[in-house]
């Protein structure tokens, strides 16, 4: 049960971790994307939204990789061995999102300079969450083999198949849906700009279906377990929570009901989430290493759990009192970026 505990803990922070840090690389896609003479607008735009925070966010993705590394060393251990090419290409992608983002805000304001800095923030976002999902996905085919906690196959292995770049493309997808639903809320006062965000919307959102549909055969011969693992009520009801979702955020961007669009959003994104931790229940590597198995000693769960506990009784009052510093309705445009 404590194991089971702490294995709830990391999918919460995942969860935390995408609908808030992978709706910021999705402004970036976004940013990237911008076309039209409100180009400049629409990046204003995301400037805004994202600036004050997106530092913040990543402190769910240090939060992941604390939980696995202290709850299921095996595991962690596993993953960067294995893995360790897509996630330096992780790694360095987020370094020149924060880069371009930076250097974009303080360096010259001459077009050219400016166009330079755009163009790295934005491929970085398009790429960085591209490659995560990559990596998350490498971790169902079950062609990473663990023996006596070493990693007995190639660095090649996985990552590099149909079903991970799916996965891959189904996380960047999902960034750009958030971002683009969240963006229909934020530029307050700029219609214009609100509604190309909401075409956006509609346009990526309708797209998610048929990756998950992509997926769902892929998976079928490109990771059998985990397909396996969908072939039950509780994802057949979690299916439905998606399907239910996903039409509520639809309907509500297309009749101009942001407020709920947004709630529509996190929760279809947050049960897709919640499906894939189910379908790959209980591995975290298929199919060697669960977390039962390379989990660390009780003791160490135990105080993880605590200090988990007393983190969070800081932490959420601290990000909900910057999101309304910052995003409250009383609060001022911000046009600088983060310092």
């Amino acid at each position: 049960m404590l194991v089971f505990t702490v294995s709830i803990f990391l999918l919460a922070a995942l969860i935390f971790y995408v609908t808030a840090g992978g709706a910021d690389f999705g402004g970036g896609v976004w940013d990237l994307l911008a076309i039209g003479p409100r180009a400049s607008q629409q990046r204003d735009a995301i400037t805004k939204a994202i600036g004050p925070i997106w530092e913040a966010d990543h402190v769910w993705l240090i939060l992941v990789v604390v939980i696995l590394f202290t709850a299921f060393p095996m595991a962690f251990g596993a993953m960067m061995t294995a893995l360790h090419i897509p996630i330096t290409l992780m790694l360095i992608g987020i370094i020149l999102r924060g880069a371009g983002f930076i250097f974009r805000k303080y360096d010259s304001k001459a077009s050219e300079v400016q166009r330079r800095w755009s163009t790295l923030f934005g491929a970085a976002s398009f790429f960085t969450p591209l490659v995560q999902g990559v990596t998350l996905g490498a971790l169902a085919p079950g062609q990473i083999r663990v023996a006596e906690g070493k990693v007995t196959t190639g660095f090649f292995v996985a990552w590099l198949t149909p079903f991970a770049f799916v996965s891959g493309l189904l996380v960047l997808t999902t960034c750009a849906f958030l971002a683009a639903t969240y963006l229909t809320v934020d530029p307050a006062g700029e219609p214009d700009v609100r509604n190309d965000f909401r075409r956006r919307a509609l346009w990526s959102g309708g797209v998610l279906p048929a990756i998950v549909l992509l997926l769902l055969l892929g998976a079928r011969n490109g990771a059998p377990q985990f397909f396996q693992g969908l072939a039950n009520w509780t994802a057949i009801v979690i299916a439905l929570g998606i399907t239910a979702s996903a039409i509520v955020a639809f309907l509500s961007l297309w009749t101009r009901r942001f407020s709920l669009a947004r709630v529509a959003a996190i929760a279809e994104v947050t049960l897709m989430l919640i499906g894939w931790g189910w379908a790959q229940y209980p591995h975290l590597i298929a199919p060697d290493i669960t977390i039962y198995n390379s989990s660390a000693p009780v003791t160490t769960l135990r105080l993880l759990l605590i200090a988990l506990v007393i983190g969070a009784v800081v932490l959420f009052p601290s990000l909900a009192f910057l999101y309304y510093i910052f995003k409250g309705k009383g609060s001022r445009p911000v046009k600088a970026g983060p310092e």
